[in-house]
């Protein structure tokens, strides 16, 4: 089993940048693929980004291509996602996930078993 705690979210302005972080506790995390996701008000939550075990293959959704990076320390039991050139249609609630099969990255919400409370990331114009 792991817990994940999302931080790093904010109010900032189009253009600008955050750094989110997800924190799992359990001793197995580095055996887990992490993804990220977003849900904006009214609509259905959306595949970010994804990373596999080791960090060898990372996946993105077309929207974020270029934009945002994730990464992964499985000595700290974290991942990350740096969020660049932020735009208004980035508001989201962000999630990150863990999914138990660590060799591949699912981007579908139900190819993840583990997820956080989220974190609010709003983008003004």
């Amino acid at each position: 089993q792991v817990q994940l705690v999302e931080s790093g979210g904010g109010l900032v302005q189009a253009g600008g940048s955050l750094k989110l972080s997800c924190a799992a506790s359990g001793r197995t995390f580095s055996s887990y693929a992490m993804g990220w996701f977003r849900q904006a008000p009214g609509k259905e939550r959306e595949f970010v980004a994804g990373i596999t075990w080791s960090g060898g293959s990372r996946d993105y959704a077309d929207s974020v291509k270029g934009r945002f990076t994730i990464s992964r320390d499985n000595a700290k039991n974290t991942v990350f996602l740096r969020v660049n050139s932020l735009k208004p249609e980035d508001t989201a609630v962000y999630y990150c996930a863990a999914r138990l099969w660590g060799a591949e990255v699912a981007t579908t919400a139900e190819g993840y078993g583990y997820w956080g409370q989220g974190t609010q990331v709003t983008v003004s114009s």
